[in-house]
């Protein structure tokens, strides 16, 4: 069982009371590492006026579809291997005995649903040896697709070898190299050199042995950025667009004094969701549709602006710390209902054809896509 938290973010609370007493605020990975689960666990680091703009997608109904429901395809190809329905169970967490016991849960759901699992940052697992096994899921899931994880500042400092036998000790399909300036900035401790990013991604594309892609952490990625990264051999992408969790809410939470008001002003930062799958598309690169994907109706309005697949991130937490087990899969019962429902009502039979589904775009989608 879960060791959960039913406090909500009282330990938070508590903890920075301790800090505050100290004059700072704790940057021990661990402390961290617990501080983002309840976080993420509550409605608190939402973005609180941007949205995804996927509700801005409105897809043309099919009276007549010649299709019956048990007809349906969800299945899809991504990164190597195939999907029983096309959904990511995002990185969230690892590194400590709590996230260790999400990790395999979820893992293992995502086992017997046929989805995809991405791991957490695993610069944890690098600064403390010892935590290495909260990110091993393969005994729970041995044939899921499993994504690796690593910051590209970290990655920019390390040789291609070392962040291959990273991946292989989880045995990870593929890496997913992220980027996260935005919440960088606002962390308590957190990178302040940028450098070197994209010819981290060009190495690590040309010598790692295994798919290299490229992740946002809530900010969304842009069209300049999606066509640098495809110009030195990514392919795939993780968006992790602005309108679900905010990742600089998070730190913002954690932090005090001036680097609060900082995190202030930048909490509602982003490209939203909806426009970085098209710029990513767009630039030939495949997208995952992370960042504020609620439902199927969600999954489908991404897989029709060109995703391959949604990743689902904190609804899943929050499923699975109020129900357990059982709450995630019913969670994930509802979501791929309503995929299929969408998928009916469109006329499509397999979901890659929700990419070629009519729709309807609203203004304020068709203006950022005319920026872009």
């Amino acid at each position: 069982m879960l060791p959960t938290r039913r406090t909500g973010t009282a330990g938070l609370s508590k903890r920075h009371g301790a800090w505050q007493e100290q004059g700072r605020v704790s940057t021990d990975i661990q402390a961290r590492k617990d501080d983002h689960l309840d976080l993420c666990a509550t409605d608190r680091v939402a973005f609180r006026e941007r949205s995804t703009l996927l509700e801005e997608v409105s897809l043309v109904h099919d009276s007549l579809p010649e299709l019956a429901l048990d007809q349906l395809d969800t299945s899809v190809e991504l990164l190597g291997k195939r999907l029983r329905a096309p959904i990511v169970i995002a990185s969230m967490t690892g590194g400590t005995e709590r996230a260790g016991a999400i990790n395999r849960a979820l893992a293992a759901l995502a086992e017997r649903r046929g989805y995809g699992f991405g791991l957490g940052s695993q610069r944890a697992m690098q600064k403390r040896p010892e935590s290495a096994g909260t990110f091993r899921v393969r005994e729970v899931a041995p044939t899921a697709l499993v994504i690796g994880n690593l910051g590209v500042v970290q990655a920019r400092e390390q040789p291609t070898d070392a962040i291959r036998a990273l991946i292989d000790e989880v045995g990870a399909d593929a890496l997913f190299l992220h980027m996260n300036p935005a919440q960088e900035l606002i962390q308590p401790g957190g990178d302040r050199d940028f450098r070197g990013g994209l010819a981290t991604f060009e190495r690590l594309v040309r010598e790692l042995g295994k798919p290299v892609v490229a992740k946002e952490t809530g900010c969304g990625i842009g069209r300049r950025v999606a066509e640098r990264l495809r110009a030195v051999g990514v392919t795939a992408c993780d968006v992790s667009g602005a309108g679900g969790t905010s990742w600089v809410a998070v730190e913002t939470l954690r932090a005090e004094g001036a680097q609060r008001a900082l995190g202030e002003r930048f909490w509602d930062w982003g490209v939203p969701t909806a426009v970085s799958v098209v710029w990513a598309r767009r630039a030939g690169l495949v997208p995952i549709a992370t960042g504020g994907i609620q439902s199927g109706l969600d999954v489908a309005r991404a897989l029709a602006l060109g995703a391959r697949a949604a990743g689902i991130a904190r609804p899943a937490l929050r499923a699975f710390e109020a129900g357990g087990e059982a709450g995630a899969e019913a969670f994930f019962d509802q979501l791929e209902a309503e995929l299929r429902t969408a998928m009916l009502l469109t006329g499509c039979r397999r979901a890659a054809e929700l990419a070629e589904t009519p729709r309807v775009l609203g203004p304020g989608l068709e203006r950022w896509l005319a920026a872009g």
